[in-house]
């Protein structure tokens, strides 16, 4: 593995540890199995995970809010959790997502909401009130 695959390796754990608290095993797998794979997904979330601050376009709970929305579009309803909480720790309100995973069920049909929506916005609510 070369220098650089194993820097970019890095800026990936950091980066889903300051998102996330952790690294998601699907994608330690990924490191571990598939480093060059990892490595180049790594560069591309840590130039996107950039705050305002930081020289990012959008701030972070907005692009933890995209993020949670296309996952929910997609199906993949463990990602969509995941930057759901995120983006409400940055300050999202259940009223945001709701309104969001609204966005998601007119273009993407009530099977988004069924699949996904209604257990992100669940999961959230008990965020909340937790």
């Amino acid at each position: 593995m070369t220098d650089l695959t194993e820097a970019a390796i890095q800026k990936g754990f950091d980066s889903f540890t300051a998102t996330f608290g952790s690294v998601p095993d699907n994608f330690r797998l990924m490191a571990e199995h598939a480093p060059g794979a990892f490595a180049g997904y790594s560069l591309m979330r840590d130039a996107v995970m950039r705050d305002r601050a930081d020289g990012g376009a959008l701030d972070l709970k907005t692009k933890e809010l995209i993020f949670a929305l296309l996952d929910v579009l997609a199906g993949q309803t463990t990602g969509a959790k995941n930057h759901a909480a995120a983006a409400m720790r940055l300050g999202l309100t259940l009223a945001e997502l709701a309104e969001g995973l609204t966005q998601v069920l007119m273009v993407g049909g009530v099977t988004t909401w069924n699949v996904s929506g209604a257990e992100v916005l669940r999961h959230c609510t008990a965020l909340h009130t937790a």
